[in-house]
């Protein structure tokens, strides 16, 4: 594994490097590069562009670890005006949004925005709605994401909750599995990395499953460290998916995963790429009749995004760092 990984997600975390990374202003080529643009202004552009060539998109708003209920309450806001101008797009040409698993637009969204951590008492005054099963008290997190599901359904898009380091992902998994009775299409992202995984797969062949290989740094204890074994517990999980009657969403620029999902001889299957990143892969599936899709980030909370991409792919590092001492 890359040595410089744990170095490069330590500073994921950290608000000091985070302030002045972000005020350099040599960054923004880097940005510009991973993000789509600071709003929705912005994106649409690089929406219509990537639809035009055949490829499908998951929109993601950056932003994660909101403990303010108010704050949470504006990531609601943004991802209904969101799925409404990405409802706008539906016509663009070559993109056919009436198969059941083929919808091109999609949104990504990180229950932590949405509040899963807020404390308490805030839960307790919150919006607190009924949970799929007609019981009360779901957490505020898991109300909101109803109400994102809600407009995407009218709206002919999908949603994907996306997932994060390990310490939420029982809770994770629990609001999909609540919600997806009302909400079948709803998908969750699952990472080869941790040890559980593989048991998780199990629990989502009928669903909607991205599988990445995963971009936190998480302990030994609950991850596997070395690639290769990260690679092996992803080609585990891809085989159970496979086999299942879900949609996998095979989430990985590595060409011995990509190829190992072309090879599984399935047709209903997606490849997911990121914005950013071997964009002539992308394109070249494209043309060969695969199914793309492309997942493009937005907004001004793009710090710790761009750090666990950098850590992921440490070719990324070279062009970050060289655009850090640009003067340019």
């Amino acid at each position: 594994m890359n040595p410089l990984r744990p170095v490069i997600l330590a500073a994921a975390g950290s608000p000091r490097l985070a302030k002045a990374v972000t005020t350099v202003p040599a960054t923004a080529a880097v940005v510009r590069r991973f993000v789509a643009g600071a709003d929705r202004a912005a994106l649409l552009p690089v929406l219509r562009e990537l639809l035009a060539d055949g490829r499908r998109v998951s929109v993601d708003f950056l932003g994660e670890n909101t403990v303010d209920p108010a704050q949470a309450d504006a990531v609601v806001a943004e991802y209904l005006a969101l799925i409404a101008d990405l409802a706008t797009l539906g016509d663009v040409p070559g993109i056919a949004l009436g198969p059941r698993w083929a919808r091109a637009l999609e949104v990504s969204v990180k229950l932590t925005a949405l509040g899963r951590e807020l404390p308490e008492p805030a839960r307790a005054t919150g919006n607190r709605g009924t949970d799929a099963t007609g019981g009360r008290g779901l957490p505020t997190a898991a109300d909101r994401l109803r109400t994102i599901c809600g407009a995407a359904e009218r709206a002919g898009v999908w949603v994907t909750v996306d997932a994060e380091d390990h310490t939420g992902t029982a809770e994770t998994l629990a609001t999909v599995h609540a919600l997806r009775p009302e909400f079948p299409w709803l998908g969750v992202v699952l990472q080869s990395y941790l040890h559980r995984t593989e048991a998780d797969c199990g629990s989502f062949t009928d669903a909607r499953v991205r599988l990445c290989k995963g971009a936190y740094n998480e302990p030994p204890e609950v991850a596997f460290q070395d690639s290769a074994e990260v690679t092996d517990s992803y080609l585990r999980c891809l085989d159970v998916l496979m086999h299942g009657d879900g949609y996998p969403m095979v989430a990985s620029h590595d060409p011995v995963l990509v190829d190992a999902a072309i090879a599984a001889g399935r047709t209903r299957y997606e490849h997911q790429m990121l914005y950013g990143v071997r964009d002539l892969e992308q394109r070249r599936l494209a043309r060969e009749g695969r199914a793309v899709r492309v997942y493009v980030p937005y907004g001004t909370e793009w710090y710790g995004y761009l750090t666990r991409r950098l850590a992921e792919r440490p070719a990324n590092l070279g062009f970050f760092l060289r655009a850090l001492v640009s003067r340019g």
